[in-house]
């Protein structure tokens, strides 16, 4: 299986660096996102002066993330044609397709948000008061929301490939992830002692390895079908 799937990451990332349509777009998306609401808010003069500025900084840095994410992983098993998974099932095992899935997601995600926080932080002025955990949450995130998409994505693509049903089975999910994440990412800002964070690293962990659990063991029966 490891021998898999690191053939499939690598087929993956040779893909994507071929044709960067993923990445490409939802950099774009980010961007464009991010200068819209840069527009937006510029019209009030006062705005990053208010008392609110730091907690609407962080909510909508987490939104445009969010979305970024599902835009990106929501084609991981949607744009795969029947044929090109009928040649997946021929030559390796449903174990090693999720899991290259979910480690390539991973690595998009991670380099997609560290590129959103530094072009959200030259457009908008960065109140963070411990930029270096918040950087570390926001690569949780990264994580988090990969592991979570990915398996959505596989059973979505299995349902006709129905993007809102993905949206619909991901939403119990990643609620309890963006709650946490925006708490941790709070306390970041505000520059309070790590450790008071410990337990919501362990929470988001638990998921983490709930949901890569469950794909392992779920996947293969979707995989037969």
């Amino acid at each position: 299986m490891y021998r898999q799937t690191k053939q499939l990451l690598k087929k993956e990332i040779l893909l994507e660096w071929r044709s960067k349509y993923a990445f490409n777009g939802v950099l774009l998306y980010v961007i464009s996102t991010v200068f819209v609401c840069y527009m937006a808010f510029n019209l009030n003069p006062g705005f990053s002066e208010a008392k609110s500025y730091p907690l609407v900084w962080n909510i909508l840095f987490w939104i445009i993330i969010l979305f970024a994410s599902v835009n990106a992983i929501a084609k991981s098993f949607l744009q795969e044609s029947k044929g090109r998974l009928l040649y997946y099932y021929s030559i390796a095992g449903p174990q090693a397709i999720i899991l290259s899935k979910i480690i390539y997601n991973i690595l998009l995600m991670t380099l997609l948000s560290t590129l959103a926080l530094i072009v959200y932080s030259l457009f908008f002025k960065n109140p963070t008061n411990d930029t270096l955990y918040y950087f570390i949450t926001v690569l949780l995130g990264s994580v988090s929301f990969s592991t979570v998409f990915t398996m959505i994505s596989a059973i979505a693509s299995k349902a006709g490939n129905n993007g809102t049903l993905m949206a619909i089975l991901s939403f119990p999910v990643i609620i309890p992830a963006i709650l946490v994440l925006i708490r941790m990412s709070k306390r970041a800002m505000d520059g309070l002692d790590r450790s008071l964070s410990y337990q919501d690293i362990g929470v988001l962990l638990a998921i983490n390895v709930v949901v890569i659990a469950t794909s392992l063991l779920l996947f293969p029966y979707l995989w037969r079908d």
